[in-house]
């Protein structure tokens, strides 16, 4: 069946399956992948299905997780990594920046690394400290990383099957909170680019771009807008390096208004690059300045002041009158 009703989880799961049963030489590796099927069950029944030897559970040891899988790629292996939660990922931030972003470069392009890091990132799930962290734009800073984040499930089906079949290294960030929603799937569809920008929503008054887990809360906030009169054009970024700044650029000069959204701290986060980007690109066009939406440039809170840190409707919709009232 082409055309199935998925969870974002299940979609990841089933490109997952799809993968391991397309090339012999994908691997699904990482902390309790296996028996258990993943913390979220993201991986459940692969192991049981393609057996130990392709999905096995590794040691508590990200630095040896990415290390393993660098060399493994190097044999001619195409290994599919999960970091448990986003916080975990440190230990490995050296083998991921100074090896596995480096050595196709170092090599003078005769190497590929064809590692692909899932991380699912990002609070709303009422998690303990290090289990809801949004580190995406100290990847996307590291030259020779490319850095994706489905916002919904037919997207993380396919920008997985992309990420997979590609020969370079890929940090897969997967929005936690976003796995139970649903959507529709076609596991036949011809996908479009892997770094392009999608419109998910038109509109003509102001443009929200936003990636993962808030392009949900930015279309809430178009749909508010819409019931007052206002037309919001709703941009999921879906890829943050390389970034698509030619479909920002012209919703930007389209709506005349921009306003970018994050999870992340708005201090030194992807939005700033975004918004310099653009009022060069763009200045003559902008009748207003370009805002940014995001967390707070402090430590994750404990669960019951995380809607107080996560920028939610409220928040979204304030920036919003900000930029229309110039």
């Amino acid at each position: 069946m082409a055309v199935q009703h998925l969870s974002l989880a299940k979609a990841i799961n089933t490109s997952l399956r799809t993968a391991l049963e397309t090339d012999p030489k994908v691997l699904v590796m990482g902390e309790d992948v296996g028996k258990l099927g993943g913390v979220f069950r993201v991986t459940d029944g692969l192991q049981k299905d393609f057996g130990e030897d392709r999905v096995f559970d590794t040691p508590l040891a990200e630095s040896g997780i990415v290390g393993t899988a660098i060399g493994l790629a190097l044999r001619g292996y195409r290994p599919v990594v999960e970091i448990q939660f986003d916080g975990f990922v440190f230990p490995a931030y050296d083998q991921i920046v100074t090896q596995l972003a480096k050595m196709h470069a170092r090599a003078l392009g005769k190497v590929k690394v064809p590692v692909v890091i899932r991380i699912p990132y990002g609070g709303g799930i009422g998690a303990v400290e290090h289990h809801s962290e949004s580190p995406e734009a100290l990847f996307a800073h590291v030259a020779g990383l490319k850095i994706v984040s489905p916002s919904n499930a037919n997207d993380a089906y396919w920008m997985l099957q992309q990420a997979v079949r590609g020969d370079d290294p890929v940090i897969f960030f997967e929005p936690k909170r976003r796995y139970w929603d649903k959507g529709e799937v076609d596991t036949e569809a011809i996908p479009g680019a892997l770094h392009d920008a999608r419109v998910a929503r038109e509109g003509s008054d102001l443009t929200l771009a936003a990636y993962g887990p808030m392009v949900k809360v930015c279309l809430e906030a178009a749909a508010a807008a819409q019931e007052e009169g206002t037309s919001i054009e709703v941009l999921d970024l879906r890829s943050l390096s390389p970034l698509d700044f030619d479909t920002v650029q012209k919703s930007a000069q389209k709506t005349r208004r921009l306003v970018i959204v994050h999870e992340a701290p708005v201090f030194f986060g992807a939005g700033a690059e975004i918004a310099a980007r653009i009022t060069e690109r763009c200045f003559y066009h902008l009748e207003a300045p370009v805002l940014r939406v995001g967390g707070y440039h402090a430590p994750y809170p404990p669960a019951r002041l995380e809607e107080e840190y996560l920028p939610g409707l409220d928040r979204v919709l304030d920036a919003v009158d900000r930029s229309l009232a110039y």
